[in-house]
């Protein structure tokens, strides 16, 4: 299972004071030499963490795989051909948001979502979809010509006891269709060092997106500290 790391909130930190430090690449090029065999980013229409400018210094600096989260809009499909990632990941995007709140309803935009991927497939980029453990999504995605999907973690992540258990379960089912369909499967949000576990264990997932307790271990232990332990785990 690969690990790829998001270092949004390093941009967040060099944010609070608008200035130059943390440097996003550098936590980029430290999570890559720790193991890291990704490196995700958010791009946000109000680019209130990530810029333009984040990516293209990544785009140059890092030898792994550059996934870029961002919404269906012309201004992200323009961001995606001038940068070229490696990997975009469609999610919804609401204004005033802490930070992502649950997956792209790809059955309700089919028309947009189709129409945006195939922009994509002609720029040679790949498409992974952010979506909740649904089968009628994963179905969707694959409708609209999308690689990868990403499945949701955060109801899992947030569960206790029974309820967790329960959420397992609907990730376990999602992964299993969405391979069975042909799509390459990943999951993220709201993984941490102790709730990844079982996920790692699912065998249909092959890559996994984790940011924020990454980086929240990285403040006390060092980028390079945090994203081993993360390895070791998977």
């Amino acid at each position: 299972m690969r690990l790829a790391v998001n270092i949004d909130h390093i941009a967040t930190l060099r944010e609070a004071r608008q200035g130059h430090d943390p440097e996003p690449v550098a936590a980029a090029l430290l999570a890559e030499m720790a193991g890291a065999e990704g490196i995700t980013v958010h791009l946000r229409s109000d680019r209130r963490h990530i810029k333009e400018r984040d990516l293209e210094m990544l785009r140059r600096a890092i030898s792994t795989k550059l996934n870029v989260e961002m919404a269906v809009t012309a201004d992200m499909a323009r961001v995606a051909q001038n940068i070229d990632p490696d990997q975009v990941t469609l999610v919804p995007e609401r204004p005033q948001e802490l930070t992502t709140e649950g997956g792209l309803d790809v059955a309700a935009q089919k028309s947009a979502v189709t129409d945006f991927v195939r922009e994509m497939q002609r720029a040679g980029i790949r498409v992974s979809i952010f979506l909740d453990p649904d089968a009628d999504q994963v179905r969707a995605a694959e409708a609209v010509g999308a690689h990868a999907v990403e499945i949701n973690t955060g109801r899992y992540a947030e569960a206790r006891g029974a309820t967790a258990a329960a959420e397992l379960a609907r990730i376990v089912e999602t992964a299993r269709l969405a391979a069975d369909r042909r799509l390459e499967v990943l999951a993220g949000h709201g993984l941490n060092y102790s709730n990844v576990i079982a996920i790692a264990a699912i065998s249909e997932i092959v890559e996994l997106n984790i940011g924020h307790s990454i980086v929240a271990r990285a403040a006390l232990v060092g980028m390079d500290r945090a994203v081993r332990d993360m390895v070791a785990l998977l």
